[in-house]
């Protein structure tokens, strides 16, 4: 995921597929017939030696499945968001080693699908199907040959060879210009590798001219092109700009902010005074960012940055002991805190992630069937 400061000013014009925003998850929750059948078939699905409770061993994948439908890495990948796995999974278990029967799991399950839902009404995730034709038309617009020369000039002082030089300036295409992402291992390897191979099979990798980049770079886009129409590309698109509006909202709703803090001292962990450690702020922040329209810790490197520095504020790796008074000016501090960095300078954060397969087959926990999207339509 890519963050950028400031507005997003990019108009996309590749062809919507389907927007996703929540209403088949929050559809199927409240549909109190159908949510138990999907409750029913899950839990059946992890319960392996079918005692009818689940171990935490069992509710594993689960864990995995809705840290996936968040957005964030892979389990044990990155320590910033591996806390919030095991947030999850303390959601279930209450932090204790115990079993989990199917009434707590459908009532959490509810509880983090609706979650979801209403993180997608508000960031819902656009599905786009890249033709060729906005690349095309990308080639043909007058400022095409001005955006070329400049790929060229920051490339041209090495001396690099024609390949590199066409690398680059592919790197810079974005779904904006009608490519497809250009990191995705599967883009490189059925797009953007086949077409250099046809475009180098009857010519030297010499170091070329601006001239010669510009028509090289012209045969290859149309190359790419050609096979976007044979083969579309499927790609799903979320935007989000944190401005500190939503936390700005929350600060000032004061009966849902006292009970949201009501809720986080009750489920952090206490000593023999009724104290809690500083650490646990961090967790706390977690259980209210929804509320106040910011993402997990750990999920935004430049929101982490400014988490941080509120998490600076308020000394929060002292590890010192704090009553509930306490606990609640500093999650109050914070909040302001970062209320008013994202007011001076506010993140805008883009994703497009390819769809190899239909959308919601990378969690199987949360398949929602109305969800799937082919790449090939």
């Amino acid at each position: 995921m890519e963050g950028l400061p400031g507005k997003n000013n990019n108009k996309k014009n590749s062809k919507e597929v389907a927007v996703v925003d929540g209403r088949e998850i929050k559809e199927l929750v409240e549909n109190k017939e159908a949510f138990n059948s999907f409750v029913e078939h899950k839990f059946r699905e992890l319960d392996l030696d079918c005692d009818g409770q689940l171990s935490v061993g069992e509710l594993q994948p689960a864990v995995a499945d809705i840290g996936a439908a968040l957005g964030l890495p892979a389990q044990g990948s990155s320590p910033n968001s591996d806390h919030i796995y095991t947030e999850v999974l303390n959601e279930f278990t209450h932090g204790k080693p115990e079993k989990v029967s199917k009434t707590e799991f459908r009532e959490v399950l509810s509880d983090i699908l609706l979650g979801m839902a209403a993180g997608l009404k508000r960031d819902p995730i656009v599905i786009l199907r890249i033709d060729g034709e906005d690349l095309q038309e990308f080639v043909e617009r007058p400022g095409f040959e001005s955006e070329a020369v400049a790929i060229f000039s920051q490339v041209e002082s090495e001396n690099a060879p024609l390949s590199k030089c066409l690398m680059e300036g592919i790197k810079q295409q974005t779904v904006e210009h009608g490519m497809p992402p250009s990191s995705d291992p599967w883009v490189v390897s059925n797009i953007i590798e086949p077409a250099m191979q046809e475009l180098f099979s009857n010519q030297p990798d010499n170091t070329p001219t601006q001239e010669t980049f510009l028509a090289e770079f012209k045969k290859l886009l149309a190359i790419i092109r050609r096979q976007l129409q044979e083969h579309p590309v499927i790609v799903a698109h979320t935007e989000n700009n944190f401005d500190g509006s939503g936390v700005k909202r929350l600060l000032a709703n004061k009966f849902e902010l006292d009970k949201l803090l009501d809720s986080g001292w009750k489920e952090v962990p206490k000593d023999k005074h009724n104290k809690t450690s500083k650490e646990y702020l961090r967790l706390s922040l977690d259980k209210i960012a929804a509320s106040a329209d910011l993402p997990p810790y750990g999920a935004i490197d430049e929101m982490d940055e400014v988490m941080n520095e509120a998490f600076k504020l308020v000394s929060i790796d002292d590890s010192k002991a704090i009553d509930e008074t306490e606990y609640k000016k500093l999650l109050k501090e914070i909040l302001a805190s970062i209320m008013l960095q994202l007011q001076g300078n506010a993140i805008f954060v883009s994703s497009n992630s390819v769809v190899h397969e239909p959308l919601t087959s990378a969690s199987t926990l949360l398949n929602v069937p109305s969800l799937s999207v082919s790449p090939t339509e």
